[in-house]
């Protein structure tokens, strides 16, 4: 079956350019373009297409306030085009929450070439975008070039001896989906829970906004980690967009180290590469949870994670955005037990528990 693509962006440019792209695949067709959310409005009726491509900044709506009238009277699969500006990262998320399905990073310079250089993430958004379960997004008022898939070896080496501590500590993986799904996790959550690392795939300019917006709202603080940060309970470490997270040791301390390093799994950060430095340096004293997203990224990690002693967690197929990376880490073997989203804090905490860690219910 086709994909029915509406492009809703003011530049003519983008949308001949996005027109072009899409236009290219073999599953899917542009059936029509609006520069506008009014026209875009019309033209649903007409098309009925199956994802909507939606620019953030437009004249006479913009993006948001167009996607939240969309989502409550017609709810589809949309993914956001959004300028890498700090405001227009803060618009994203707030649109991730009200259910778009994803997001693409538009250029500032040379939007031509970037967005070329960009076809198989779109064309992969728009196909996960299709087939998503929209009950989930909405819960809130050329040729395809595929480069060598790298494993985690590319950035550290899996060791045969673990060194360890008695410090617990949380680690989780999610990508489409995940921005939500996390929110939902993080503000279930004690203020005395461990500590917690976080690879979320997102882009650089946006990552410090998701994590700040996450600090107002749960009762553990959470940042953006940065290189040598001393990871201590009660707190979360989110991945630095475009980079690799990594937990270390530092004497008995668990800290974070940050790394630039190859794509691993086609991702950076790669929940791969976080995955695996929990195995080797937390071993049995961690927890590993995978959440919504496309791809396999996590599912080698948290085999290891398994192998080295972990309790991992997946999210169920049901509460999913996509069931991508849990349903392959489920197919790994590297998944202990699969739960619901708002099951995933309890079992995280109960798990603590029945080692016995003083923990707070939840």
């Amino acid at each position: 079956m086709t994909i029915k693509v509406l492009i809703v962006d003011d530049s003519a440019l983008v949308r001949s350019l996005l027109t072009e792209l899409i236009n290219s695949q073999p599953d899917m067709s542009v059936v029509g373009v609006a520069p506008d959310p009014y026209i875009a409005r019309d033209r649903i009726k007409t098309l009925d297409p199956d994802v909507l491509t939606l620019d953030v900044e437009m004249p006479r709506m913009d993006g948001l306030a167009f996607l939240e009238k969309l989502m409550r009277l017609h709810p589809m699969p949309v993914v956001m085009v959004s300028s890498l500006t700090e405001k227009s990262s803060d618009i994203t998320l707030r649109a991730l929450e009200l259910g778009a399905f994803d997001y693409v990073t538009k250029p500032k310079l040379d939007i031509s070439k970037g967005l070329h250089e960009s076809c198989r993430e779109i064309v992969e958004k728009i196909r996960g975008a299709a087939s998503a379960k929209m009950k989930n997004l909405v819960k809130r008022p050329g040729q395809l070039n595929v480069e060598k898939k790298n494993s985690a070896d590319v950035v550290l080496p899996s060791l045969a001896t673990h060194i360890m501590t008695t410090e617990k500590v949380v680690i989780i993986g999610a990508s489409t989906g995940g921005t939500e799904a996390l929110k939902d996790v993080l503000t279930a959550l004690p203020a005395d829970s461990p500590g917690i690392l976080i690879t979320q795939h997102m882009p650089a300019a946006f990552t410090s906004a998701f994590a700040n917006r996450l600090d107002r709202l749960c009762r553990i603080s959470v940042k953006e980690a940065r290189d040598g940060d001393r990871v201590l309970p009660g707190h979360a470490y989110i991945a630095p967009g475009d980079r690799h997270l990594l937990l270390a040791r530092s004497g008995a301390n668990y800290v974070t180290q940050i790394t630039d390093g190859p794509l691993v799994s086609r991702h950076r950060p790669s929940v791969d590469v976080l995955f695996r430095s929990a195995a080797n340096c937390a071993g049995k004293n961690c927890i590993g949870v995978i959440l919504t997203g496309m791809g396999d990224d996590g599912a080698a990690g948290m085999l290891e994670m398994k192998q080295a002693g972990a309790y991992n967690i997946a999210q169920d197929e049901a509460t999913c955005v996509v069931f991508g990376m849990p349903k392959e880490a489920i197919a790994h073997g590297g998944v202990d037990e699969v739960a619901s989203l708002t099951d995933i804090p309890r079992r995280i905490m109960h798990h603590l528990s029945a080692r016995g860690e003083r923990v707070t219910r939840v």
